[in-house]
């Protein structure tokens, strides 16, 4: 009989592995290097090693995201483009791993119009203005959620470059992306959404004891950069339950890379989260969880926004002229007083 496993993850956040294009024995398109810190043919998992301790201060930076409301945008030609009014905030939580403590380092909302619109302009909201961000493209309604994520990126780099310290770790919720220019920094990736290694490497990886990583290899994707396997404390037995993927800057050398490979098994375990506590765990790292809460709560209230923006879309629509009344037919005579009609 084969065995099944039951993804720890609560099922109303999807699952911790959650491949695209035909299931978990999908293969990427993304051409991997595997033969840098270890030869393929002797991958192994790599615990921490001795000596290797981890910083005194983390720094874990992430950003949230919410629609506050679908728009259309009317054109003087008779034209109509999509839009949405996004609210969206970065934070950073500064962890201080010498005294156990850790303390909400920074935080920003920001808000945006994202629309294709050629004319399209700045939208007041009672108290609350969305700057209007220009989409390239026709500006179909599905693509505009994914154009925040740029203006997202942006904060958290903002914040997160205004808490940093010297020998600091910066750890980033989510792929580095364009942020792989910043020191000392991790992407940390919770969901794996790709199979990037060949089924021999995969079963190294799946093959993983608690506290161990995959070897360094690196990725030859758009963005690039190193990268390697890590699973967290995790009670289940499933092939990738609390495995995470952590990348860093294309930008180090080979030995660079492995050294914060190393850091990262000495530091990210310490973070992990536990069932009962997060439906997300162990990925869903205790400091991040907290932060996310914190950073929804300062977007604001959705209800409010949502009738604010209907307010000012009303007020911005010019009332309709009425309909032509029919034309009026001869006054009736007038009965004399006293008379019958």
């Amino acid at each position: 009989m084969s065995r099944f496993f039951v993804d720890a993850w609560d099922p109303a956040y999807g699952t911790s592995f959650e491949a695209t294009g035909g299931g978990p024995a999908a293969p990427s398109s993304a051409r991997v290097e595997a033969d840098h810190e270890l030869p393929a043919v002797d991958w192994r998992g790599i615990g921490p090693r001795p000596g290797v301790r981890p910083p005194d201060m983390v720094l874990l930076v992430d950003g949230v995201r919410r629609i506050d409301a679908s728009l259309w945008i009317a054109e003087d030609d008779g034209g109509s483009y999509p839009g949405l009014a996004a609210s969206y905030a970065a934070g950073v939580v500064r962890c201080d791993l010498e005294g156990g403590v850790a303390r909400l380092a920074g935080a920003k909302v920001g808000r945006g119009l994202f629309t294709a619109s050629p004319s399209a302009g700045d939208v007041r909201a009672g108290s609350v203005r969305y700057p209007v961000h220009r989409v390239g493209g026709s500006g179909e309604l599905a693509k505009l959620p994914a154009a925040v994520q740029g203006p997202l990126t942006a904060l958290e780099v903002e914040v997160s470059g205004a808490a940093r310290t010297d020998g600091d770790l910066l750890v980033v919720d989510g792929p580095l992306r364009n942020r792989r220019q910043l020191p000392r920094t991790l992407g940390y990736v919770k969901t794996q959404h790709s199979q990037y290694l060949d089924a021999r490497l995969t079963a190294v990886v799946t093959g993983l004891a608690a506290g161990e990583r995959s070897p360094v290899f690196r990725l030859g994707t758009a963005w690039g950069g190193w990268s390697w396997y890590l699973r967290l404390p995790v009670a289940h037995g499933a092939p990738w339950a609390g495995v995470v993927r952590v990348e860093c800057s294309a930008d180090l050398d080979v030995a660079e890379a492995v050294a914060l490979a190393d850091r990262s098994v000495v530091t990210l375990p310490r973070f992990a989260s536990t069932p009962y506590k997060d439906p997300r765990a162990p990925q869903n790292l205790v400091p991040i969880a907290g932060l996310e809460r914190r950073l929804r709560a300062l977007l604001g209230d959705a209800r409010l926004l949502y009738r604010a923006l209907t307010v000012a879309a009303r007020a911005a629509t010019p009332p309709r002229a009425p309909a032509s009344a029919p034309p009026a037919g001869p006054p009736r005579p007038r009965p004399a007083a006293g008379g019958r009609d």
